[in-house]
Protein backbone atom coordinates (compact mmCIF):
# COMPACT_ATOMS: atom_id res chain seq x y z
CA UNK A 1 0.00 0.00 0.00
CA UNK A 2 1.35 3.40 -0.95
CA UNK A 3 2.35 5.60 1.98
CA UNK A 4 0.51 8.91 2.27
CA UNK A 5 3.43 11.25 2.93
CA UNK A 6 3.89 15.01 2.47
CA UNK A 7 6.29 16.35 -0.13
CA UNK A 8 9.88 15.28 0.53
CA UNK A 9 11.06 18.82 -0.31
CA UNK A 10 8.79 20.29 2.35
CA UNK A 11 9.97 17.73 4.90
CA UNK A 12 13.61 18.48 4.06
CA UNK A 13 13.02 22.21 4.34
CA UNK A 14 11.35 21.88 7.74
CA UNK A 15 14.01 19.49 9.10
CA UNK A 16 16.78 21.83 7.93
CA UNK A 17 15.11 24.80 9.66
CA UNK A 18 14.59 22.79 12.88
CA UNK A 19 18.25 21.78 12.91
CA UNK A 20 19.70 25.15 11.87
CA UNK A 21 17.24 27.34 13.82
CA UNK A 22 17.14 29.86 10.98
CA UNK A 23 15.48 30.21 7.56
CA UNK A 24 18.67 31.76 6.17
CA UNK A 25 20.96 28.96 7.40
CA UNK A 26 18.47 26.31 6.23
CA UNK A 27 18.34 27.99 2.83
CA UNK A 28 22.14 28.07 2.59
CA UNK A 29 22.28 24.35 3.39
CA UNK A 30 19.66 23.49 0.76
CA UNK A 31 21.00 25.97 -1.85
CA UNK A 32 17.67 27.77 -2.19
CA UNK A 33 16.31 31.14 -1.05
CA UNK A 34 14.99 31.60 2.49
CA UNK A 35 11.64 32.48 0.93
CA UNK A 36 11.55 29.04 -0.69
CA UNK A 37 12.18 27.39 2.68
CA UNK A 38 9.37 29.44 4.24
CA UNK A 39 6.94 28.50 1.45
CA UNK A 40 7.78 24.79 1.77
CA UNK A 41 7.16 24.87 5.51
CA UNK A 42 3.85 26.70 5.08
CA UNK A 43 2.80 24.11 2.49
CA UNK A 44 3.73 21.35 4.94
CA UNK A 45 1.62 22.95 7.67
CA UNK A 46 -1.33 23.07 5.28
CA UNK A 47 -0.88 19.44 4.29
CA UNK A 48 -0.65 18.29 7.91
CA UNK A 49 -3.27 20.66 9.28
CA UNK A 50 -0.92 21.55 12.12
CA UNK A 51 1.05 24.62 13.18
CA UNK A 52 4.76 23.75 13.22
CA UNK A 53 6.27 27.19 13.87
CA UNK A 54 5.17 30.11 16.03
CA UNK A 55 6.40 33.58 16.88
CA UNK A 56 7.50 36.69 14.96
CA UNK A 57 9.10 36.19 11.54
CA UNK A 58 12.56 37.11 12.82
CA UNK A 59 12.35 34.76 15.82
CA UNK A 60 10.34 31.70 14.82
CA UNK A 61 10.33 28.73 17.21
CA UNK A 62 9.07 25.15 16.98
CA UNK A 63 5.65 24.42 18.43
CA UNK A 64 5.15 21.16 20.40
CA UNK A 65 3.92 19.55 17.17
CA UNK A 66 6.94 20.96 15.37
CA UNK A 67 9.37 19.59 17.94
CA UNK A 68 7.81 16.14 17.71
CA UNK A 69 7.96 16.12 13.91
CA UNK A 70 11.52 17.51 13.89
CA UNK A 71 12.72 14.71 16.17
CA UNK A 72 11.07 12.07 13.99
CA UNK A 73 12.46 13.53 10.78
CA UNK A 74 15.98 13.90 12.17
CA UNK A 75 15.99 10.25 13.24
CA UNK A 76 14.51 9.11 9.92
CA UNK A 77 16.98 11.09 7.81
CA UNK A 78 19.85 9.86 10.01
CA UNK A 79 18.78 6.26 9.40
CA UNK A 80 18.59 6.88 5.64
CA UNK A 81 22.04 8.47 5.66
CA UNK A 82 23.45 5.62 7.73
CA UNK A 83 22.08 3.07 5.25
CA UNK A 84 23.69 4.64 2.19
CA UNK A 85 26.73 2.91 0.67
CA UNK A 86 29.93 4.22 2.24
CA UNK A 87 28.00 6.06 4.94
CA UNK A 88 30.11 4.68 7.78
CA UNK A 89 32.99 7.08 7.11
CA UNK A 90 32.63 10.57 8.52
CA UNK A 91 29.32 9.97 10.32
CA UNK A 92 28.61 12.72 12.84
CA UNK A 93 27.22 12.18 16.33
CA UNK A 94 25.90 15.32 18.01
CA UNK A 95 25.75 15.06 21.81
CA UNK A 96 24.29 17.70 24.10
CA UNK A 97 25.68 17.83 27.63
CA UNK A 98 25.91 20.19 30.59
CA UNK A 99 29.08 22.19 30.02
CA UNK A 100 30.91 21.33 33.25
CA UNK A 101 30.23 17.60 32.84
CA UNK A 102 31.53 17.72 29.27
CA UNK A 103 34.65 19.62 30.34
CA UNK A 104 35.51 17.71 33.51
CA UNK A 105 34.32 14.14 32.83
CA UNK A 106 33.30 13.45 29.23
CA UNK A 107 36.02 15.09 27.13
CA UNK A 108 38.94 13.66 29.15
CA UNK A 109 37.57 10.16 28.36
CA UNK A 110 36.36 10.80 24.82
CA UNK A 111 39.51 9.55 23.10
CA UNK A 112 38.49 6.02 24.08
CA UNK A 113 35.23 6.29 22.14
CA UNK A 114 36.90 7.92 19.14
CA UNK A 115 39.63 5.26 19.01
CA UNK A 116 37.00 2.50 19.10
CA UNK A 117 34.79 4.26 16.52
CA UNK A 118 37.15 6.04 14.09
CA UNK A 119 34.39 6.60 11.54
CA UNK A 120 32.26 8.69 13.92
CA UNK A 121 32.86 12.41 14.33
CA UNK A 122 31.64 13.54 17.76
CA UNK A 123 30.36 17.09 18.21
CA UNK A 124 29.41 18.25 21.71
CA UNK A 125 26.86 21.01 22.31
CA UNK A 126 26.52 22.64 25.74
CA UNK A 127 22.97 22.24 27.03
CA UNK A 128 21.51 21.19 30.36
CA UNK A 129 17.83 21.82 29.65
CA UNK A 130 15.13 19.49 28.37
CA UNK A 131 16.61 17.23 25.69
CA UNK A 132 15.39 18.27 22.24
CA UNK A 133 16.35 15.65 19.68
CA UNK A 134 16.76 16.93 16.15
CA UNK A 135 17.26 20.55 17.27
CA UNK A 136 20.82 21.43 16.32
CA UNK A 137 21.18 17.86 15.03
CA UNK A 138 21.22 16.41 18.56
CA UNK A 139 21.05 12.59 18.58
CA UNK A 140 22.09 11.90 22.18
CA UNK A 141 21.80 13.94 25.36
CA UNK A 142 23.50 13.59 28.73
CA UNK A 143 21.33 14.75 31.59
CA UNK A 144 20.87 14.28 35.32
CA UNK A 145 17.79 12.07 35.46
CA UNK A 146 15.91 9.68 37.69
CA UNK A 147 12.99 7.32 37.17
CA UNK A 148 11.41 6.31 33.87
CA UNK A 149 12.67 7.65 30.56
CA UNK A 150 10.93 10.77 29.17
CA UNK A 151 8.17 10.08 26.59
CA UNK A 152 9.65 8.99 23.27
CA UNK A 153 13.14 8.49 24.69
CA UNK A 154 15.36 5.66 25.88
CA UNK A 155 17.42 6.27 29.03
CA UNK A 156 20.70 4.62 29.99
CA UNK A 157 21.89 5.69 33.47
CA UNK A 158 25.67 5.33 33.52
CA UNK A 159 27.12 7.29 36.46
CA UNK A 160 26.10 7.84 40.06
CA UNK A 161 25.76 11.41 41.29
CA UNK A 162 27.25 12.62 44.57
CA UNK A 163 28.12 16.04 45.93
CA UNK A 164 30.04 17.71 48.72
CA UNK A 165 32.20 20.71 49.72
CA UNK A 166 35.58 21.24 48.07
CA UNK A 167 38.30 23.83 48.63
CA UNK A 168 41.95 24.56 47.99
CA UNK A 169 44.40 22.78 50.32
CA UNK A 170 46.26 26.10 50.55
CA UNK A 171 43.47 27.73 52.56
CA UNK A 172 44.25 28.15 56.24
CA UNK A 173 42.37 25.62 58.38
CA UNK A 174 41.01 23.86 55.29
CA UNK A 175 40.71 20.46 56.97
CA UNK A 176 38.85 21.84 60.03
CA UNK A 177 35.16 21.93 59.17
CA UNK A 178 34.15 24.63 61.63
CA UNK A 179 36.93 26.93 60.43
CA UNK A 180 36.32 26.12 56.75
CA UNK A 181 32.61 26.93 56.99
CA UNK A 182 33.55 30.48 58.02
CA UNK A 183 35.54 30.96 54.81
CA UNK A 184 33.97 32.71 51.78
CA UNK A 185 31.13 30.56 50.45
CA UNK A 186 30.99 29.98 46.69
CA UNK A 187 27.73 29.40 44.79
CA UNK A 188 26.83 28.28 41.28
CA UNK A 189 23.66 29.54 39.58
CA UNK A 190 23.14 26.07 38.12
CA UNK A 191 22.98 24.51 41.62
CA UNK A 192 21.79 27.47 43.64
CA UNK A 193 20.53 25.46 46.62
CA UNK A 194 23.68 23.32 46.87
CA UNK A 195 24.83 24.66 50.22
CA UNK A 196 21.38 24.51 51.83
CA UNK A 197 20.84 20.99 50.55
CA UNK A 198 24.25 19.80 51.76
CA UNK A 199 23.73 21.35 55.21
CA UNK A 200 20.35 19.60 55.55
CA UNK A 201 21.77 16.23 54.44
CA UNK A 202 24.82 16.57 56.70
CA UNK A 203 22.86 17.86 59.69
CA UNK A 204 24.98 21.00 59.82
CA UNK A 205 23.85 24.50 60.76
CA UNK A 206 25.69 26.85 58.46
CA UNK A 207 27.31 29.87 60.16
CA UNK A 208 27.51 33.22 58.42
CA UNK A 209 30.52 33.12 56.09
CA UNK A 210 33.07 35.88 55.78
CA UNK A 211 31.79 36.51 52.24
CA UNK A 212 29.56 34.95 49.54
CA UNK A 213 30.50 34.78 45.88
CA UNK A 214 28.29 33.62 43.00
CA UNK A 215 29.26 32.24 39.60
CA UNK A 216 27.16 31.50 36.52
CA UNK A 217 28.60 28.05 35.86
CA UNK A 218 29.88 25.17 37.97
CA UNK A 219 33.16 25.25 36.05
CA UNK A 220 33.77 28.88 37.09
CA UNK A 221 32.96 28.07 40.70
CA UNK A 222 35.34 25.10 40.73
CA UNK A 223 38.16 27.23 39.33
CA UNK A 224 37.44 29.84 41.98
CA UNK A 225 37.67 27.18 44.71
CA UNK A 226 40.97 25.89 43.31
CA UNK A 227 42.27 29.48 43.27
CA UNK A 228 41.53 29.79 46.99
CA UNK A 229 38.56 32.13 46.71
CA UNK A 230 36.43 30.05 49.08
CA UNK A 231 34.58 26.77 49.66
CA UNK A 232 32.21 25.31 47.03
CA UNK A 233 29.64 22.52 47.00
CA UNK A 234 29.89 20.57 43.76
CA UNK A 235 29.54 17.13 42.17
CA UNK A 236 32.18 14.41 42.46
CA UNK A 237 32.11 14.00 38.67
CA UNK A 238 33.08 17.66 38.31
CA UNK A 239 35.77 17.76 41.01
CA UNK A 240 37.38 14.29 40.79
CA UNK A 241 40.30 15.20 38.53
CA UNK A 242 41.15 18.32 40.52
CA UNK A 243 41.04 16.33 43.76
CA UNK A 244 43.28 13.60 42.36
CA UNK A 245 45.82 16.16 41.13
CA UNK A 246 45.80 18.01 44.47
CA UNK A 247 44.21 21.25 43.26
CA UNK A 248 41.22 20.61 45.54
CA UNK A 249 40.47 18.64 48.67
CA UNK A 250 37.15 17.25 49.90
CA UNK A 251 37.81 16.60 53.59
CA UNK A 252 34.19 15.65 54.40
CA UNK A 253 33.52 13.38 51.45
CA UNK A 254 30.54 13.24 49.11
CA UNK A 255 26.88 12.45 49.70
CA UNK A 256 24.84 10.48 47.13
CA UNK A 257 21.95 12.00 45.20
CA UNK A 258 19.00 10.14 43.69
CA UNK A 259 19.62 11.46 40.17
CA UNK A 260 22.17 9.79 37.89
CA UNK A 261 24.02 10.96 34.82
CA UNK A 262 22.00 9.41 32.01
CA UNK A 263 22.31 9.08 28.24
CA UNK A 264 19.02 9.86 26.50
CA UNK A 265 18.20 9.18 22.86
CA UNK A 266 15.11 8.54 20.75
CA UNK A 267 13.24 5.34 21.53
CA UNK A 268 12.24 4.84 17.90
CA UNK A 269 14.75 5.10 15.04
CA UNK A 270 17.63 6.05 17.31
CA UNK A 271 20.83 6.85 15.42
CA UNK A 272 23.18 3.80 15.46
CA UNK A 273 26.07 5.97 16.66
CA UNK A 274 23.95 7.16 19.60
CA UNK A 275 23.44 3.53 20.64
CA UNK A 276 27.19 2.88 20.49
CA UNK A 277 27.79 6.02 22.53
CA UNK A 278 25.32 4.93 25.22
CA UNK A 279 26.99 1.52 25.50
CA UNK A 280 30.41 3.15 25.77
CA UNK A 281 29.18 5.50 28.51
CA UNK A 282 27.81 2.53 30.47
CA UNK A 283 31.23 0.86 30.35
CA UNK A 284 33.02 4.07 31.36
CA UNK A 285 30.58 4.58 34.20
CA UNK A 286 31.35 1.11 35.58
CA UNK A 287 35.07 1.87 35.39
CA UNK A 288 34.76 5.27 37.07
CA UNK A 289 36.21 5.68 40.54
CA UNK A 290 33.61 6.00 43.29
CA UNK A 291 33.62 9.12 45.47
CA UNK A 292 34.88 9.05 49.04
CA UNK A 293 31.91 8.64 51.36
CA UNK A 294 30.85 11.42 53.68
Amino acid sequence: MRRRLPSLKSLQAFEAFARAGSMVRAADELCVTHGAVSRQIKALEQQLGAKLLAGPRHDLALTPAGRELAASLAAAFDRIAAGLPGAGAGAELVVSSPGTFAMKWLIPRLAGFIDANPGIQVRILEDGGTASFGHGGVQAAIRLHRGAAPPGATATPFLDHAYGPVLSPALSGAADREAALLLPRLHSETFADGWARWAADAGVELPSPSAERSFEHNSYMIEAAAAGLGVAVTAWAFAQTDIETGRLIAPWGFRPLATRFTCLRLAIASHPAAERFALWLAVEGRRAKRPPAA
